[in-house]
C-alpha cells in the first residue's frame, strides 16, 4: 500500500501453492522473522519504481527458505479479505482513498496480526473432471454463516454463471484465534454451504483441509494434482463399494 508520501506493508503473504482453491493469512511456513524480511524486500520494490496505490508482489519460497519474487499485480488481490480479517484494515476502503489523492495515514505499527484467517474460492467447475467449468443454472443458493465467517458473493437462487469470465461464486472466509480454529470453521461452513444444479468445488475443499499434509503445512507446488489423484481415487472407491 503505497502514495507518493509513504508507504506501507500489509502483510507478507506468500503465493500459496493451493492459490484459487484455498488462501490463507499468515502463511504456516513462514515466522515472523521471515515475513518482515519479504515485506522489506516487498516496501523496496514499489519504492524503486515510484509505485503509488495498492499492489500485491508474489513470491515462492523453496524448502530452504529462499524466497524468489514472480510478479506484481497492480491491483487488490482476490484473496484480500484473509488480509483484512487478521489486520482489521479496510484494502479496498484504502486502495480508493489513495486513488482520490488522500495521504496513507497508516504506519508499520499499525499492522497487527491477530489470528488466522482462510478463504476458499467457491467456482463453478467441477474438481472430478480436473476443474472444468460446469454450465447450468443455480437452482438453490443459501450460504454459510456464524462466528467468524465472512461471505463475499454475487450469486442468487436462478443465477447462470457466465462462461465467458471467471467461474468465481463466491468466497468464503473463516477467521479463528488459531489456524486450526479457523480451518474447523471452515470445514463448518463448507458443510453449510448449498449450492444446487452446477457443480462447485466444495467437495474436493471440505477434503483439502483436513488432509494431514495440508494441516501440518507441509506443502508444495505438486500438493494439489497429488491431494485431487487421492481423492478421485478415493471416491471412485466408495462408489464401488455402494454398488
Amino acid at each position: 500500500m503505497a502514495t507518493q508520501f509513504t508507504s506501507v506493508n500489509v502483510i507478507a503473504r506468500p503465493s500459496a501453492v493451493t492459490q484459487k482453491i484455498v488462501e490463507e493469512a499468515p502463511s504456516p511456513v513462514v515466522d515472523s522473522a521471515l515475513r518482515a524480511r519479504i515485506g522489506a524486500d516487498a516496501l523496496r520494490g514499489i519504492t524503486s519504481i515510484g509505485y503509488v496505490n495498492a499492489g500485491t508482489l508474489e513470491f515462492l519460497m523453496d524448502e530452504a527458505g529462499t524466497y524468489y519474487f514472480i510478479e506484481m499485480n497492480t491491483r487488490i488481490q482476490v484473496e484480500h479479505p484473509v488480509t483484512e480479517q487478521i489486520t482489521g484494515i479496510d484494502l479496498v476502503r484504502w486502495q480508493l482513498r489513495i486513488a482520490a489523492g488522500e495521504r496513507l495515514t497508516l504506519n508499520q505499527n499499525d499492522v497487527r496480526i491477530r489470528g488466522h484467517a482462510v478463504e476458499c474460492r467457491i467456482n463453478a467447475e467441477d474438481p472430478e473432471r480436473d476443474f472444468l467449468p460446469a454450465a447450468g443454472e443455480v437452482e438453490f443458493y443459501l450460504p454459510p454463516g456464524g462466528p467468524g465467517i465472512r461471505v463475499d458473493s454475487h450469486l442468487y437462487s436462478g443465477y447462470n454463471p457466465p462462461g465467458a469470465y471467471d467461474s468465481l461464486l463466491g468466497k468464503i472466509i473463516a477467521w479463528g484465534d488459531t489456524r486450526d480454529d479457523a480451518l474447523n470453521r471452515m470445514r463448518r461452513a463448507l458443510n453449510e454451504c448449498i449450492i444446487t444444479g452446477i457443480k462447485t468445488t466444495i467437495p474436493f475443499q471440505l477434503a483439502l483441509i483436513d488432509d494431514p499434509a495440508f494441516r501440518a503445512g507441509a506443502i508444495s507446488t505438486a500438493a494439489v494434482p497429488e491431494m485431487l489423484k487421492r481423492w478421485k481415487a478415493e471416491r471412485a472407491l466408495a462408489a464401488a463399494n455402494h454398488q
